[in-house]
């Protein structure tokens, strides 16, 4: 049966976030299709994954035989992440827009799991899988808005998830989360419901979709 790498990284929990309240709706249709299947969960604001150090980033770069005791444990520890990426038959990232950009403990996964030679190079082990990224943001960073320029995102997730890894890669972005918070943004509530509506049919359609592919 299908394996999917389920990943969050919003600080708040669920009834307080969008990118963790859509990968729960994906999740759902996913395992609802799968009843047999396997989820593998991280949660890394709740157990994040050690920033990568001098000696994680040194090992992949040197034969297994030549690692000093202290690059051989946190290679092991890098390895078991490279696995769980590897043996997935689909992923699904909850990337919240943080001051423009990822969340620190989601590039702190990415640090770990991005390996020349294996998981990134001429043939990624990993190559075609689809991965599903809910890119939510409190605002609008589309073209044509005014914030377009400071979109890191996306751009960022296409450069190391689709041209490095060789994943699938399909974003959902639900946006304008702030509007039913702020009182500044009062006037784009209606346009932050009917982003979340779009999000949350989309994460339906898209885990159907993966459902069907993978069965095929």
């Amino acid at each position: 049966m299908a394996t999917l790498l389920h990943i969050d990284s919003s600080v708040f929990p669920a009834e307080a976030s969008a990118s963790r309240a859509v990968t729960e709706a994906f999740r759902k249709h996913w395992e609802e299709q799968h009843p047999q299947g396997t989820v593998v969960y991280r949660d890394l604001a709740a157990e994040p994954v050690p920033h990568i150090t001098a000696e994680a980033h040194l090992a992949g770069f040197v034969p297994p035989s030549a690692h000093t005791p202290e690059q051989a444990a946190v290679f092991a520890e890098r390895v078991k992440l490279i696995e769980e990426l590897e043996q997935a038959d689909a992923i699904l990232i909850g990337a919240p827009m943080y001051n423009y950009t990822i969340p620190s403990t989601l590039k702190a996964w990415l640090d770990n799991v991005i390996l020349m030679g294996r998981t990134a190079g001429e043939n990624p082990s990993a190559k075609g899988t689809p991965v599903t990224v809910i890119a939510s943001r409190g605002g609008s960073y589309a073209p044509g808005t005014p914030r377009e320029g400071y979109e890191y995102v996306q751009n960022y997730l296409k450069a190391v998830l689709a041209d490095a890894l060789g994943l699938d890669l399909e974003f959902i972005v639900p946006e304008l989360t702030m509007a039913s918070k702020n009182p500044a943004m009062a006037e784009l509530v209606p346009l932050y419901e009917a982003s979340r509506d779009r999000a949350f049919e989309a994460a339906a359609a898209k885990a159907r979709q993966l459902a069907e592919r993978l069965a095929a």
